[in-house]
């Protein structure tokens, strides 16, 4: 018998370890051969630890398991309470269109045989055998958009590092997720880490740079100890190294751990971060394209993105773009979570609508209220009302309602919440992470929590939205990066479409 149990980090809160260690405890018991392999997760975080069974037909899933219904996996399994049939046939997974999370559950993940037998390191050896300038035009033609949220081409941004002139150049990939509600940076370090490592060689040779750094968050042990042995293993196979592949080409990477500060997440910070100093944001210009990393030409990419660029080297640019819309093209992992009856991650094309990706594919709330509203993007995200739920998933559109796709994060709440409390959460969260350079975002989210308690007393509210509003332009059109600049999203949204939660209210409810 051949099992598969997650290692992914959801699936071990959930009990995933004491389960696989339940299956070889039962097997060596009855003196059955069993093969246990520590898969990443499917995406359905709803039914972790899910437990799949390899089978003549394909494999056979089974969740949400726990360490007592183990044993009926040996016996009548087709009877099994917690069968849910075969995996590719659940409809969670036949609805996705799996391009970057393509591997993400399916293999081992710190097995470079199963990374090739399921297409690993086709795309860098294609882009081997061509020249910087093409992979270069093979990547801007694809349409791929930073996936971290300011949504730029990235053919262009990797266009600016190739044409600098320099003795040595970098490749950084952020893997500071930090965004409430996201998770497919982890789930895809964990689950397919080599996908990571080709992503990144594959943009040191159209840049021509020769060492990569992955900037790590340490809330993510799971994934920092799998990217490391990862590495270590993409060494040895000389995927990495002095000779990339056997090729002229040398590339290598390492792996950098992060003290947990939101803001390292902002491009500048990380680099600063990186190179030992304080985590404050940089002034630009110049780009990090031109100076950035200890002064020289950088790639920043997200791991979203970078993880993409095999799937776009293997299977061509024009494959690639037919998936999505308008200027938002390919696939995007949408990452569910808050209220909902099922949470988890889905890839799908762009242009899916919001009533879509909440009512159908997360099944409404858990709590089977009414939703009231989706904070799309993470903590600087727009909330985003019942009435804008027909809003294409695409980064244009998004904007036109004034709100981001972000790292494509998704918060749902019921007709519970209170979004002045949310209001104030967003202008305390700005306050706590601000790095403290420029005063639009250090002084203004402090103003904002005052204003924002101001109205909950019901001291002359109508004159401190005014002024909250006034705050929040004053924020986004001074502040030096996106922190300050984007906070006033979560805010605005919120004042505009439910002004009936900016009332005045009881002075106990209001100093929660």
């Amino acid at each position: 018998m051949r099992i598969f149990v997650p290692r992914d980090a959801a699936a071990r809160a959930l009990g995933a370890d004491a389960v696989a260690a339940e299956i070889a405890a039962q097997a060596e018991r009855r003196g059955v051969d069993v093969e246990i392999v520590r898969n990443g997760s499917r995406g359905m975080v709803w039914l972790e630890p899910l437990v799949e069974i390899d089978g003549p037909d394909g494999r056979l899933a089974f969740g949400p398991m726990e360490a007592r219904d183990v044993a009926g996996l040996f016996e009548a399994r087709q009877d099994h309470p917690k069968a849910l049939g075969p995996t590719d046939e659940l409809d969670w997974m036949k609805r996705q269109t799996r391009l970057t999370f393509a591997r993400c559950g399916v293999i081992d993940p710190l097995s470079l045989a199963d990374y090739e037998a399921h297409g690993g390191l086709a795309g860098l050896r294609r882009a081997i055998g061509m020249t910087g300038a093409e992979i270069v035009e093979e990547v801007t033609e694809s349409g791929l958009r930073g996936r971290g949220g300011a949504g730029f081409p990235t053919g262009i941004k990797w266009k600016t590092v190739a044409g600098a002139d320099a003795p040595q150049k970098y490749i950084v990939c952020n893997a500071d997720e930090g965004d409430s509600g996201t998770f497919a940076d982890r789930m895809l370090m964990e689950g397919d880490p080599f996908t990571l490592i080709e992503g990144m060689a594959i943009a040191g040779l159209a840049v021509g740079a020769t060492k990569g750094y992955v900037y790590l968050r340490s809330e993510y042990p799971d994934a920092i100890e799998v990217m490391n042995e990862a590495v270590r293993i993409a060494r040895q196979e000389r995927v990495l190294g002095r000779s990339v592949l056997g090729s002229a080409h040398a590339f290598d990477m390492e792996i950098r751990v992060g003290a947990g500060a939101y803001v390292c997440g902002e491009e500048t910070s990380l680099l600063n971060s990186l190179e030992g100093k304080r985590g404050v944001v940089r002034a630009k210009p110049p780009l990090p394209a031109l100076e950035g990393f200890l002064g020289r030409p950088t790639v920043v990419n997200n791991v979203i993105s970078l993880a993409t660029v095999p799937v776009i080297m293997e299977r061509g640019a024009a494959f690639y773009r037919d998936f999505g819309m308008g200027r938002s093209r390919g696939t995007i992992p949408l990452q569910i979570a808050g209220n909902v009856a099922r949470g988890g991650l889905f890839e799908v094309a762009f242009g899916l609508s919001l009533a879509e990706i909440v009512d159908d594919i997360a099944g409404g709330t858990a709590s089977g209220r009414p939703v009231k509203a989706v904070q799309v993007g993470g903590p600087l995200g727009a909330y985003f009302p019942r009435e804008l739920f027909d809003t294409p998933f695409g980064y244009e559109d998004y904007a036109a309602q004034d709100g981001l796709i972000g790292h494509a994060g998704l918060v749902v709440f019921d007709d519970t919440v209170d979004m002045l409390k949310q209001a104030r959460f967003a202008m305390e969260f700005c306050a706590i992470e601000s790095c403290g350079k420029c005063t639009p975002c250090r002084i203004g989210a402090v103003r904002g929590v005052e204003t924002v308690d101001r109205i909950a007393r019901g001291d002359r509210p109508d004159e401190q939205i005014v002024l909250l509003k006034d705050l929040c332009n004053t924020m986004k059109a001074g502040s030096l990066c996106a922190l300050g600049g984007f906070t006033p999203y979560p805010v605005v949204s919120a004042l505009t479409h439910f002004p009936q939660d900016f009332t005045p209210r009881p002075l106990t409810e209001a100093a929660e």
